[in-house]
C-alpha cells in the first residue's frame, strides 16, 4: 500500500487538482505492477510501478525508444521518475491477443500476420552492440533452470551422473544451433499475453508490451514465442503456414534469414527447444520460489512442443529418453505414501 500512496502523491504532483482513480492493470511475472489511472473525462493511462532494488525501469525505457523508432507501437511514455520506479505510460487498453483468440479463434489469421509484420519492423532495424548479447553464457543459464527447478524442484529427482551428461551434451548440441543463427533484435517474451488488440486503429495492431528484456540474438527466438505460445495452440499445419509467410516478407525486406526454408524451419525448431525447456524451468519457478501456481497448468503444453521437436530430430533421441526416465520417476514418487 505504501508504493501505491507514493504512485498517487507523484500523479498529484504531476497533475495538481485532476480528479482521477487508481486500480490495478495487470502484474506479469516478475516484481513489476501496472495500475490503470482513469481520470474524470474518462480517459486512462497506466502507471509502471518498478520497485527500485528489484526491478530498474531503465531497460524498459532504452527498448520503448529502440521499438518506437521502427514504428512499431509501444506506449507511449508521458512522465517518468525511473529513481523512485514510476513510469507514466498511454494505455494499450486491457485485451490481449489471447483473449481475443480464445473467444474468436476466426480472427487468428489478420492478428498474427499483424504480429508477424510488426515483428519485421523491429528485427529490421537490428544492429549490434545496442541491446545485450542473447549469448552463450545467457542462452546456457537458461537451459540450466530446467534441472535446477524443473527436474530437482519440481519433479524431485536428482540426476544421476549418466542422466547430467546426456543433458549436458543435448545442451551442447542446442547451443551450437542456435548461436550459428543471424542476429536481431529478440524481444523475448512476443506471444499472446504481450501483445494487445487495439481495435479502431488499422495498422497499429498490436500494441506490443513487456519488452523490457529485449537483447540482440537468434532471428527466429521471437517467431517461437509467437507461433509455439505457451498460452494457446494452433495445428502445426497453420503455424508452418504462418512461419512460410514470414520467410517470404522478411526475404523480400532484406532481412538475413535463410535463404532455404528448409534450413530456416530447422533453425527455429531448434531454437524452439532451447525455449521450451527454459520455459519449463521458469513456470516451475514461479510456482516453487514465488507461489504463482497458475502457471503449472501451461507446463504441458510446453512439454508437447519440447517432446515433437525433440522426437524429430536424431540427435534429439536422447534427450527425449531422458525426458521419459524423468516422467516416469515422476509417477513412481506420485504413489509414494
Amino acid at each position: 500500500m505504501e508504493r501505491q500512496r507514493q504512485i498517487i502523491d507523484w500523479l498529484q504532483q504531476l497533475q495538481p487538482g485532476r480528479d482521477f482513480s487508481l486500480a490495478p492493470a495487470s502484474a506479469d511475472a516478475s516484481f513489476r505492477r501496472y495500475f490503470r489511472v482513469r481520470y474524470g473525462d474518462g480517459r486512462t493511462l497506466i502507471v509502471m510501478d518498478a520497485p527500485p532494488g528489484r526491478e530498474d525501469c531503465r531497460p524498459w525505457l532504452h527498448v520503448q525508444q529502440l521499438f518506437a523508432a521502427t514504428g512499431a507501437h509501444v506506449p507511449e511514455v508521458l512522465a517518468q521518475d525511473a529513481e523512485r520506479g514510476f513510469l507514466l505510460l498511454s494505455d494499450l487498453g486491457g485485451t490481449t491477443y489471447l483473449a481475443v483468440l480464445q473467444a474468436d479463434p476466426g480472427r487468428a489469421r489478420t492478428l498474427y500476420e499483424d504480429a508477424a509484420t510488426a515483428l519485421i519492423r523491429i528485427q529490421a532495424a537490428s544492429r549490434p552492440g545496442v541491446l545485450p548479447e542473447y549469448d552463450r553464457a545467457l542462452l546456457l543459464r537458461e537451459l540450466m533452470l530446467f534441472p535446477d527447478w524443473y527436474v530437482a524442484k519440481h519433479l524431485g529427482i536428482d540426476m544421476n551422473a549418466a542422466q547430467r551428461n546426456v543433458m549436458e551434451r543435448a545442451f551442447e548440441r542446442i547451443l551450437a544451433v542456435n548461436l550459428d543463427e543471424p542476429r536481431v533484435f529478440v524481444h523475448r517474451d512476443y506471444h499472446s499475453r504481450n501483445l494487445m488488440l487495439l481495435d479502431g486503429e488499422d495498422g497499429n495492431n498490436p500494441g506490443i508490451i513487456d519488452f523490457q528484456d529485449a537483447v540482440y540474438g537468434p532471428l527466429s527466438y521471437d517467431l517461437v514465442s509467437l507461433f509455439k505460445d505457451a498460452y494457446i495452440e494452433w495445428d502445426e499445419e497453420q503455424t508452418l503456414d504462418w512461419l512460410v509467410r514470414y520467410w517470404e516478407k522478411a526475404r523480400k525486406t532484406g532481412l538475413p534469414v535463410r535463404a532455404d526454408f528448409g534450413e530456416f524451419h530447422r533453425d527455429y525448431e531448434w531454437m524452439g527447444v532451447q525455449r521450451h525447456i527454459k520455459v519449463l524451468g521458469i513456470f516451475a519457478r514461479l510456482c516453487h520460489r514465488d507461489g504463482k501456481e497458475a502457471y503449472l497448468k501451461d507446463m504441458p503444453l510446453v512439454m508437447k512442443y519440447l517432446r515433437h521437436a525433440a522426437d524429430r530430430y536424431r540427435e534429439l533421441g536422447p534427450f527425449l529418453k531422458l525426458l521419459d526416465e524423468l516422467e516416469g520417476r515422476q509417477e513412481e514418487v506420485g504413489y509414494t505414501f
